[in-house]
């Protein structure tokens, strides 16, 4: 099997962040584009409707993948992407934009999923850690890029922000021309049902695991933007500025995740990120200085830089070749169900001291039965 060049894996960092630029891109022209097109539903779903998108269809997805192999998946993804993004910008009709958002959704788990696959197929043992790291960095950079992109082009016109979806037509011209594609490769039935069987409830762990991580880490981002404003005085752009400094931790994070897990084991790794997110809950909670503001930034970076990217890896690693595509669908599920769930975290209470402290106990209690369910079952 050919190597993957340096070109080629700044390709799947970049295609990589596709995956979180689905929302991100928009979110600060938000207002603007709900005025224009008189969307008569909550602004919210704009953001939220292509997560939800990858809940319903990432199963079907997932086993797609073993029928047209990863890099096919990955090709015929990018040009919808691009094509349902940009078009969002001339659609008036509240049903069917809802419908290009939601299908949006749908191509982004594609591309969730294969990007992923290929690196497992090409990669192995720390390498592949190191590469998954890596795809972590690159989700929560792109996060931080396309906030900032979204932003400036929100100011000139409503409508350029959808534009930045074309990029996926960059990224498949750059796959096409820098990745190799992979081999075919074949297991025993026998070999693949025992495998399947041994993993089935580890693959059931690492999904509620996703899920809720990704469910603490997101209530932060679809609060604070309201909380920052009324509790502090921030404005918009010091608001962005807090959450941007969660993504660059974030970063860091994911960065030093590898060594981590060398000194304690992937388990106790995850099991230590649900803590520092129950840690930057209750800062939260008592926060009254702009200082403790910061430290929560950072725990709340440290908890996604210690579970999303491990449990993607950990998701890779108890899977075989048949039923990798479908586990990494469910672990889409459990990535994008998260970001969905944490729109509701505003029914819990009113009163956002209330709603962070829930969150904090709700991350210790998790992590506590992650960390003695991944022990027994190990």
């Amino acid at each position: 099997m050919k190597k993957v060049s340096n070109i080629g894996i700044f390709t799947l960092l970049l295609v990589s962040s596709l995956t979180i630029m689905v929302g991100s891109v928009i979110a600060p022209a938000l207002t603007g584009i709900v005025k224009h097109t008189n969307f008569g539903f909550s602004p919210s779903w704009l953001i939220t409707l292509p997560s939800l998108g990858v809940v319903v269809f990432a199963p079907f997805v997932g086993r797609l993948i073993n029928k047209l192999g990863t890099f096919n998946l990955l090709v015929l993804s990018l040009a919808p992407y691009a094509i349902l993004g940009v078009l969002g910008a001339f659609i008036a009709n509240d049903y069917i934009l809802i419908l290009n958002r939601f299908f949006l959704g749908v191509v982004t788990v594609g591309i969730q999923v294969s990007v992923t696959a290929y690196i497992a197929e090409f990669f192995t043992g720390d390498v592949r850690m190191k590469m998954i790291a890596w795809q972590g960095m690159a989700i929560e950079l792109g996060g931080v890029v396309f906030l900032g992109i979204g932003g400036v082009l929100g100011e000139l016109h409503w409508q350029y922000p959808f534009y930045v979806y074309a990029v996926a037509l960059l990224c498949l011209v750059l796959v096409v021309k820098t990745l190799p594609k992979p081999t075919a490769k074949k297991l025993e039935k026998s070999t693949t049902i025992e495998a399947t069987n041994a993993n089935k409830i580890k693959v059931q762990l690492i999904f509620f695991a996703s899920l809720f991580a990704m469910m603490l880490f997101f209530v932060g981002f679809v609060t604070l933007p309201l909380y920052l404003p009324e509790t502090f005085g921030f404005s918009e752009s010091q608001t962005g500025y807090l959450m941007a400094f969660i993504s660059v931790v974030a970063v860091l994070s994911a960065s030093q995740m590898p060594k981590v897990v060398k000194q304690l084991s992937d388990r106790k790794t995850v099991a230590l990120g649900f803590l520092f997110f129950m840690l930057s809950y209750i800062v939260l909670a008592m926060a009254g200085t702009v200082p403790m503001l910061v430290l929560m930034a950072i725990f709340m970076g440290i908890g996604f830089g210690f579970t999303i990217p491990l449990l993607n890896h950990m998701m890779i690693e108890v899977s075989t070749i048949q039923n990798q595509g479908k586990n990494l669908g469910l672990y889409s599920m459990g990535v994008f169900g998260g970001q969905f769930l944490s729109t509701f975290i505003e029914y819990i209470s009113d009163n956002y001291i209330v709603v962070y402290s829930v969150s904090a106990v709700l991350a210790v209690g998790i992590g506590a039965v992650i960390l003695y369910m991944f022990k027994k079952f190990s």
